[in-house]
């Protein structure tokens, strides 16, 4: 259950780390590296940024909920149901926008889903 918890909670923080840069950080020369941005496409995209950003908080709170919910039944299908929802847009991000979304965002999320499916 250890491995669960930190795994989970770890694609969490990574979830509420996305959420900061997609929100707060977009415009920054922090978030033109993390994203490989040019300070012109970020000024004009980040309304869309900070939507996006928005869904990754939703998927960490998911994450956060499903751990902190107090019965395991009900908390692995939790855990479950947004761990797949970060393995799709991973593997959609993979495809769409940066390969290396697939080693930093889905890998992890499947990883971590197995260790919930089979541990839980």
């Amino acid at each position: 259950m250890i491995a669960v918890y930190i795994g989970a909670g770890l694609i969490g923080l990574l979830h509420v780390y996305i959420l900061c840069l997609e929100m707060f950080l977009w415009t920054t020369p922090r978030g033109l590296k993390a994203f490989g941005l040019t300070q012109e496409f970020a000024n004009a995209s980040r309304s869309l940024a900070g939507n996006q950003g928005l869904y990754n908080g939703f998927l960490a709170a998911g994450i956060f909920w499903g751990l902190l919910y107090p019965d395991q039944t009900v908390s692995k299908h939790i855990l479950i149901f947004f761990l797949l929802c970060v393995l799709v847009a991973g593997l959609y991000g993979s495809l769409t926008a940066k390969r290396s979304i697939l080693f930093v965002q889905a890998v992890p999320a499947f990883v971590v889903l197995a260790v919930v499916w089979f541990v839980m």
